[in-house]
């Protein structure tokens, strides 16, 4: 039973070893986005997104779901959120100041305002 602890404290510690990963957990705050929108923000390649939030996924940091062709992720609820609400409300605290935090807010009300079909392409055409 404790390594099993043990395995579950490093998963979040190395997931939240890396800054972006901590701004994707920042982001999901206020709820689901799809990675089209995270990608738009964090400005990185949605491979590399994709494998920032599998890092995440794997901690048990987020959930995810398909629609279509679409993937969606959102910090998780209920009884599978209870071992990271205290983590992701530390790393909250922690942030609540940041500079670079507030920047990514004010991007991420862009983003969503954006249909998500328009932001795939519109990443595309930027290469």
């Amino acid at each position: 039973m404790k390594r099993d602890a043990i395995r579950a404290t490093m998963r979040v510690t190395k997931a939240l070893s890396d800054r972006q990963r901590v701004r994707i957990l920042m982001m999901l705050r206020p709820g689901e986005l799809c990675v089209c929108q995270i990608v738009e923000v964090l400005a990185l390649a949605p491979s590399t997104v994709s494998k920032h939030l599998s890092i995440l996924s794997g901690a048990g940091l987020v959930d995810s779901r398909k629609d279509g062709r679409w993937a969606y992720y959102r910090l998780p609820e209920g009884a599978d959120g209870a071992f990271s609400r205290p983590v992701l409300q530390w790393v909250a605290d922690a942030l609540r100041d940041d500079a670079a935090m507030a920047q990514d807010a004010k991007a991420l009300k862009r983003a969503v305002a954006c249909d998500p079909e328009r932001l795939t392409r519109r990443q595309r055409e930027r290469g």
